[in-house]
């Protein structure tokens, strides 16, 4: 299958890519859509990256206080 790249830019960055590692400009396509793909896949999600806050908030003791509109007030100092 062919692929055919109009976009100077693009055409720009294969080239440079492919003579810095003095590969063809297949394999600098190949090398560079393989690396990128590659690191979306190992991207950690928000979720993940906050697991240490998750897990320190959550291990603290329930104070048994209730957070309403007169603990926030207080806490603003609009009481």
């Amino acid at each position: 299958m062919a692929l055919h790249i109009r976009d100077k830019e693009a055409d720009r960055l294969v080239r440079a890519l492919a003579e810095r590692k003095h590969i063809s400009l297949t394999d600098a396509i190949k090398l560079g859509v393989g690396n990128e793909l590659k690191r979306e896949e190992e991207k950690v999600s928000v979720w993940e990256r906050i697991r240490p806050i998750r897990e320190r908030v959550a291990s603290r003791p329930d104070t048994g206080l209730k957070a309403d509109k007169a603990f926030y007030d207080e806490m603003s100092g609009d009481a």
